[in-house]
């Protein structure tokens, strides 16, 4: 079983086609797994172990990862009959009425669902903390947070319960626990991935779906497999030139590539992380790409405040929501943060809310300008290593301490949910025993570039075959 655990999502679904391995021992691993490392970890909040059989045993879909083991994040992916909580109390009976487009496709990829993935309320914080479920602890340590908003899926693929995971992110929640992890994870361009049937976009287009990974074929296979609009889409991104898959390999060129290591907010760095990043901009030079400090001049405080704008409104509108549609809401439905940021999205004005999305939009095309000189932004993907369990924590005296407190923690990542590009976090260093991903940003609609970049990085400083103290592989 470790042995199958080891394998990324690709070489298990190539077993499961040769018929070495059929789905069942796959899944069977995979809750062995779980069932083992799961108490230390607490990244699996939803067991969905018997459905889980039940399709192994059934006729899957031929799909590229027919038979792999997945599971889904409790935000997002809603699965019909199946309880998805946002890791909120007043949702803790919620039970999702259909599947979303891309769970179906997810589906008819040949994935089986195990159940869901710890996630803070609502996903706020990045960090897997919720009162709901308790928090998430990092396999590498177990006194640090795996970031988030995807903290749990990090954690589980990490930790070898799967080889692949669902996440989402709306100001860096696929990069930041892939960062504390030791993953790859790539934020895919705006419209990407849908987010239908109930859903157009979140929050002006801040949100975008995809997963965290081991390697970057998994990654790229993944997105082949689900990517594309559907129905009813506000919009949706440029189709790729061909599948991503075949980007892998393929020679990325000499890149022209800009190195930002001061926080656009003007706070501190830590050391390390910086460390990470010059030795990251050695390896690429080594490799051929150019590397220079430059960047786009990008108001960091400027750019938080019309951020916050967004993201407090869309919060605000979503609690709303769910207090219309929960008939019974427990005490204390809400955690102090919630609240605190619902309170100020509910006063910020129409006017103010189109004056901050215009505000994104005009700093979209200035990153644009930039970029025609440059095909990729390099930064630390954090501006400091894993943080302890805790630290986020907001209080109901202070409710956004936690908030304030994150944006100097994550003051690269939200850059690219405001314009839209893709980007990614690759895991290149280690910092104490704890990993450090080092993030890239490319021109919109160009995830080509990344992957061939990323396969071609983690061929000169492989990383998959890494595993943490607690782990099942």
């Amino acid at each position: 079983m470790k042995e199958l655990l080891a394998l990324d999502a690709t070489a298990q679904a190539e077993k499961v086609r040769s018929k070495e391995v059929s789905p069942k021992e796959l899944v069977e691993a995979s809750i062995d797994a779980i069932e083992r490392v799961n108490p230390q970890l607490n990244c699996v909040i939803l067991k969905r172990y018997e459905t889980a059989r039940a399709a192994a045993q059934g006729n899957l879909p031929d799909g590229p990862f027919r038979g792999v083991p997945f599971l889904l994040k409790d935000i997002f992916g809603p699965e019909a009959g199946v309880t998805m909580t946002m890791g909120c109390r007043a949702l803790k009976d919620h039970v999702a009425e259909r599947d979303s487009v891309l769970t179906e496709r997810y589906r008819a990829a040949g994935l089986i669902f195990l159940g869901r993935t710890n996630a803070p309320e609502l996903g706020i914080l990045p960090t897997t903390e919720p009162a709901l479920f308790g928090a998430c602890k990092n396999p590498w340590d177990l006194s640090r947070s795996t970031g988030g908003s995807s903290g749990g899926a990090a954690a589980a693929v990490a930790a070898g319960l799967v080889p692949f995971a669902h996440a989402n992110d709306g100001g860096g929640s696929i990069r930041i626990p892939a960062s504390c992890c030791g993953l790859f994870g790539l934020k895919p361009t705006r419209g990407r991935t849908t987010l239908g049937p109930e859903v157009g976009d979140v929050m002006s287009g801040l949100v975008a779906e995809h997963a965290v990974t081991r390697t970057v074929r998994d990654s790229a296979a993944l997105l082949d497999a689900v990517h594309g609009p559907s129905p009813g889409d506000p919009y949706f991104a440029p189709p790729p030139a061909r599948p991503y898959r075949e980007e892998l390999g393929q020679n990325p060129g000499r890149l022209r590539i800009a190195l930002i290591k001061t926080s656009p907010l003007g706070l501190p760095v830590d050391p390390g992380c910086i460390e990470a990043v010059e030795d990251t901009a050695k390896l690429l030079e080594s490799l051929g790409h150019h590397v220079e400090e430059a960047g786009p001049a990008i108001d960091g405080i400027e750019l938080q405040r019309h951020f916050l704008n967004v993201w407090a409104a869309g919060n605000g509108a979503l609690v709303e929501m769910i207090k219309e549609q929960v008939q019974d809401l427990p005490p204390d439905p809400f955690e102090p943060l919630t609240l605190a940021l619902a309170q100020m999205g509910q006063g910020t004005t129409g006017t103010q809310y189109l004056q901050s999305v215009g505000y994104l939009q005009r700093l979209a095309r200035t990153i644009a300008e930039f970029m025609r000189n440059f095909d990729l932004l390099l930064t630390p993907t954090l501006a400091e290593p894993p943080l302890l369990l805790g630290e986020l924590d907001s209080p109901a005296d202070d409710p956004l301490r936690g908030l304030m407190r994150a944006a100097g923690y994550t003051p690269f990542t939200p850059i690219a949910n405001a314009t839209g590009q893709p980007a990614m976090s690759v895991p290149l260093h280690m910092q104490a025993g704890l990993p450090i991903g080092s993030h890239f940003v490319a021109r919109y609609g160009d995830e080509a570039t990344l992957f061939r970049l990323a396969a071609q990085l983690e061929q000169a400083r492989p990383w998959s075959h890494l595993r943490p103290p607690h782990s099942a592989a």
